[in-house]
């Protein structure tokens, strides 16, 4: 399908989630990718002819690392404004210990401030077209997708994904958050949706069909509370690998029990104590294709860019971040 004039969609490997451009007299980037892949971020807004120092707001469909990372340069850099859900603002701007679940994923996020609280219903003016800001909790409880309904065009950040659903979290996010995904998913269904842009994959061919293999495969869940917590620490474990590009085989057990997620999922879910918990795991890894191991260390299958060592410069836990007056 014919993608609008007015949108650039930018399909990103991991550490960073995917980017949005939208033109206009303001415009807009949803999302900002990991904060170590700043400089493409940079790079891949001046190819577009739209400077960072030209964006009206950057606006963040969660809070997440991969999808705020770049907040903290182009707001320092530029100047530039951020959105997000007033729910996830509050914590952000307050910095909370909990904000961005930064510490309890150990995934750096370097400061920011957000200047507009979000709510579900708004719209945002672009200046030529507006985005219907829509709260769709479960992957975080303030997550928001985005609705441009004259193009019927939805930005769904990890609501949706074309071949996998969101990891959930019931630590940080709560008890009820499938339930709530499902519910955002059953909302998003009852939109008019020509084209759909995910927070990770190629841009979304059938979202309908999407939307209901998601709510099959969460529904599935409810009846087997061990299936989202496995899909959950895959991919935060696998996430982790990403970050350090791989961990030596003799540093992965103390690496495991210092992270707070692990100590959650195994004694909380699986009913084990964190030690007993590792090989499980690390078998669960290898057998699913999540990682392997190349020459005594364990690294993450999915394509993906290894940060740089140098690349962080700010303070990476909400809780340390200066304060606004």
């Amino acid at each position: 399908m014919t993608q609008p004039s007015w949108l650039q969609f930018f399909q990103r490997q991991f550490p960073s989630a995917n980017m949005v451009l939208i033109r206009g007299d303001r415009p807009i980037l949803v999302d900002t990718g990991f904060g170590s892949d700043f400089l493409v971020t940079e790079r891949l807004l001046q190819e577009a002819d739209v400077h960072p120092k030209r964006l009206h707001l950057v606006v963040n469909t969660h809070y997440h690392s991969d999808h705020v990372g770049g907040n903290s340069e182009l707001q320092s850099r530029y100047n530039v404004q951020i959105a997000t859900h007033r729910w996830e603002a509050s914590l952000i701007n307050n910095r909370d210990p909990e904000a961005c679940c930064a510490k309890w994923l150990d995934q750096p996020v370097e400061p920011y401030q957000v200047t507009r609280y979000l709510s579900d219903g708004e719209e945002i003016d672009t200046g030529n077209l507006g985005l219907h800001v829509l709260h769709t909790p479960g992957h975080t409880l303030g997550h928001i997708a985005l609705y441009e309904p004259k193009e019927q065009v939805l930005l769904c950040g990890d609501a949706v994904h074309g071949n996998d659903v969101a990891w959930l979290n019931p630590f940080r996010e709560g008890i009820g958050s499938l339930q709530r995904a499902i519910e955002s998913l059953d909302r998003l269904a009852k939109l008019r949706i020509r084209l759909a842009y995910s927070g990770h994959g190629p841009a979304i061919e059938d979202p309908y069909s999407a939307i209901d293999a998601a709510r099959y495969r969460y529904e599935k869940w409810l009846d087997d509370p061990l299936k989202p917590a496995w899909h959950a620490c895959k991919r935060i474990f696998a996430y982790a690998l990403i970050l350090k590009n791989g961990l030596p085989k003799n540093e992965i057990s103390q690496y495991l029990l210092n992270c707070p997620w692990f100590q959650d999922y195994s004694r909380q879910v699986f009913g084990s104590e964190p030690p007993d918990f590792i090989e499980p795991l690390l078998s669960e890894m290898l057998r699913s294709g999540a990682a392997r191991y190349e020459k005594e260390r364990l690294v993450a299958q999915v394509p993906h860019n290894p940060p740089y060592a140098s690349w962080r410069t700010g303070i990476p836990w909400p809780k340390d971040w200066p304060k606004k007056s």
